[in-house]
C-alpha cells in the first residue's frame, strides 16, 4: 500500500510494494495514459513525471513513490503548449509514443524554457518514436518553447 500525490490528490494505492508504478496506474488506478512499452526503460512509453522530473514508471516500484508527488498526461490537463503545439504539428501518426514524449517535453521545458535543437534532441534522446517522427518531435517542443 502506497501513499502519494497522484495527479495533484492525496491517494493510497492497494498494491505490493515491488510493483512497478506504470501496472499499478494502468490496473490499480485505472490511468491508461502511460504504455507498456518495453519495460526496461529504454523507450520511454511510459513516463511520468515524479516530484517534476521525467521518470520512467516501469522502473518505479510502488515503494519508491511512497510520499512522493506523481503526475501523468492525465494530470496535465490537455491544454498545456506542449499538447497545444503537437496538435497544431500534427505530430503522432500511431500515436504509442505520444504520451511519453509530451511527458518528456513538458519536464525539457520546466526546466530550460528556452532550449536549443541540439538540447531538444539531448533531452529527447531515451523516447523511441516507432514511426520516425522525430523531426517533427523537434519543431513542436520549439514551437511550445517559443511559441513560433
Amino acid at each position: 500500500m502506497a501513499k502519494f500525490t497522484l495527479n495533484g490528490e492525496s491517494v493510497e494505492l492497494d498494491a505490493p510494494d515491488d510493483m512497478p508504478l506504470l501496472w499499478a496506474l494502468r490496473d490499480v488506478a485505472g490511468l491508461t495514459g502511460a504504455k507498456y512499452g518495453c519495460g526496461v526503460g529504454l523507450c520511454g512509453a511510459c513516463t511520468v513525471h515524479m516530484n517534476g522530473a521525467a521518470e520512467r514508471s516501469c522502473m518505479l516500484r510502488m515503494s519508491d513513490v511512497e510520499g512522493q508527488s506523481v503526475t501523468t498526461i492525465e494530470g496535465l490537463g490537455g491544454e498545456n503548449r506542449v499538447q497545444q503545439a503537437w496538435r497544431e504539428l500534427n505530430v503522432p501518426q500511431c500515436g504509442f509514443c505520444q504520451t511519453g514524449q509530451i511527458m518528456q517535453a513538458v519536464s525539457l521545458l520546466s526546466e530550460n524554457p528556452d532550449p536549443t535543437d541540439d538540447e531538444i534532441l539531448q533531452a529527447m534522446a531515451g523516447n523511441v518514436c516507432r514511426c520516425g517522427c522525430y523531426q517533427r518531435i523537434v519543431a513542436a517542443v520549439r514551437h511550445a518553447s517559443t511559441g513560433a
